[in-house]
């Protein structure tokens, strides 16, 4: 059934309300209007691209929950965290993360999102990262998003054992054993 533009545009608004994380892709397959359809009524609606929506549902969501460094100072946009057990981050990669002769993300950005996401997940006023061992599975290339998942496996009185993975897709291409050092011994949960 053909909804006429009002009827498009009042669905579009309760749709990204309910969903902010769903792409202008994913709302033209819903709706069968091309992609510059699903923008225009965007526009029209004032209703932010992707990135922003992410951003300002991060900033209000997060912002009084992570303690260890300012919201904005995470590499990526963090989309879920639980102190102290786990924390997910996005990273869309764009021309200036990556070498221009051939297109391949630097290094320091995947470990960047990586490191600043184990730094947020800690439930402390400070905490830095006293040892990290890496490895960069895959190359990574413009254009591509890139989803870290943080867990805590370990704590040891001042020290919390971060383990990073980063994937494109369903592929791997990063993964990092964080040791983090935290001000305050963590508590043991009974």
């Amino acid at each position: 059934m053909k909804r006429t533009k009002k009827e498009r545009q009042t669905e579009l608004t309760s749709r990204i309300q309910e969903n902010p994380f769903v792409t202008d892709d994913e709302l033209a397959k819903f709706f069968e209007v091309s992609v510059q359809t699903i923008r225009l009524d965007r526009m029209e609606l004032s209703i932010p691209e992707l990135r922003e929506r992410i951003k300002h549902v991060a900033e209000q969501t997060f912002e009084d929950e992570v303690r260890s460094l300012p919201i904005d100072e995470v590499i990526g946009e963090i989309i879920d965290v639980e102190l102290d057990d786990y924390a997910i981050s996005i990273f869309d990669v764009q021309n200036e993360h990556v070498f221009q002769r051939n297109h391949i993300a630097r290094g320091h950005h995947l470990f960047a999102q990586a490191n600043s996401l184990a730094v947020a997940l800690i439930n402390d006023d400070l905490a830095l990262t006293a040892k990290a061992a890496i490895e960069f599975c895959k190359p990574v290339h413009s254009g591509q998003r890139v989803i870290s998942k943080a867990k805590a496996i370990r704590n040891e009185g001042r020290r919390t054992i971060v383990e990073v993975k980063s994937s494109v897709g369903k592929e791997v291409v990063f993964k990092g054993e964080f040791d983090m050092y935290r001000s305050s011994a963590k508590k043991e949960e009974d």
